[in-house]
């Protein structure tokens, strides 16, 4: 089973290494040290830790409509482009970064701009998963 160090692990959940640091020494996250003392985070651990974190405010909206979609996130409008049919519109939700393209009417119809709260919510048939 892989291990790793705080960085990785920092990296892995888009925050910092000093964060991924205070979550273990505030017991939130259990580590182990090597040989060489420097902390490690078991993958299981980090893996369990990942899904309680995505449970938290970015994953699901609070006004959670029935919906067939699965992956919801709350996010903010960062930038919208629009021509004569299209629009592409960015959102950050946490460390995650969607970007939709939608047609000229919906951003006019829902009122979409930058600063605006939305929730983006995928629906894919196909999701790849790649080795680093």
């Amino acid at each position: 089973m892989p291990s790793y160090s705080m960085g990785q692990a920092a990296k892995l959940l888009g925050v910092s290494p000093e964060t991924v640091r205070r979550w273990a020494d505030g017991g939130r996250l259990r580590v182990a040290r090597d040989r060489a003392g420097s902390r490690l985070v078991e993958g299981a651990d980090l893996a369990r830790f990942a899904v309680e974190r995505g449970a938290g405010p970015h994953a699901v909206p609070e006004d959670d409509v029935p919906t067939s979609v699965r992956n919801s996130f709350v996010g903010i409008v960062t930038a919208v482009r629009v021509d004569d049919v299209a629009a592409q519109v960015e959102v950050q939700s946490g460390p995650h970064r969607l970007v939709s393209l939608v047609t000229r009417e919906a951003v006019e119809e829902l009122g979409l701009a930058v600063g605006v709260t939305v929730t983006a919510r995928v629906k894919s048939t196909g999701v790849h998963v790649d080795l680093p």
